[in-house]
């Protein structure tokens, strides 16, 4: 009997994120095991392993992938703008595209609720990549001499926290997405008042 080809390791590694993607989505991220996957597979869970070493991170690499597709998400925005507006641009696109998530995505939202004390890796970044472009915006408003920020890398930091409630998944599930734009404009006048008034 012929044995099969050796495959790459990154190839067993992307079949595998797919298997498990495919499979938290048929029946939900609780229910299905690492031996399920391998199962599916056609592997052991011990190559499962090999590759991720836990449910967790296996988990963070598929968030990672996810997030990875979301580039748009940190698109431009119009630099001219007022920088309330860069703001609050930016930040009712996050929330469109969260609230997307979940809807489209549910399983993902139960990864979150579920692993949200593995502080992963993917999520992480992703938060970095906010407090990035929300430090650009307020970068420019200094610039502009509309704030008066000394610093604004922590600032941004400040803003991300502030922003949670109407970004975060567990946070942004209970309510409709009117209640939640409107709670989003609210919060950007409060920061873009508090910006222009403090140095921060």
């Amino acid at each position: 009997m012929a044995r099969r080809p050796r495959r790459k390791a990154e190839e067993t590694r992307e079949d595998i994120l797919s298997m498990a993607e495919s499979l938290f989505r048929q029946r939900g991220f609780l229910a299905v095991s690492i031996a399920d996957i391998a199962s599916a597979l056609g592997m052991s869970p011990a190559n499962i392993f090999k590759h991720f070493h836990s449910k967790t991170a296996l988990v963070d690499a598929i968030a990672e992938r996810h997030l990875a597709n979301a580039a748009e998400r940190f698109g431009s925005i119009d630099e001219n703008l007022p920088p309330e507006q860069q703001l609050l641009r930016f930040v009712l696109r996050l929330l469109d595209s969260h609230l997307q998530d979940i809807q489209q995505n549910p399983y993902i939202f139960e990864m979150v609720l579920t692993t949200i004390e593995s502080k992963l890796e993917a999520g992480n970044r992703y938060r970095a990549r906010i407090e990035q472009k929300l430090e650009e915006i307020i970068r420019r408003g200094v610039s502009s001499d509309r704030y008066k920020c000394r610093d604004p890398q922590r600032a941004a930091r400040t803003v991300a926290d502030v922003l949670a409630s109407v970004l975060h998944p567990v946070l942004i599930v209970q309510d409709d997405k009117n209640t939640l734009i409107q709670r989003a404009e609210e919060i950007v006048r409060f920061v873009d008042i508090a910006l222009r008034n403090s140095a921060c």
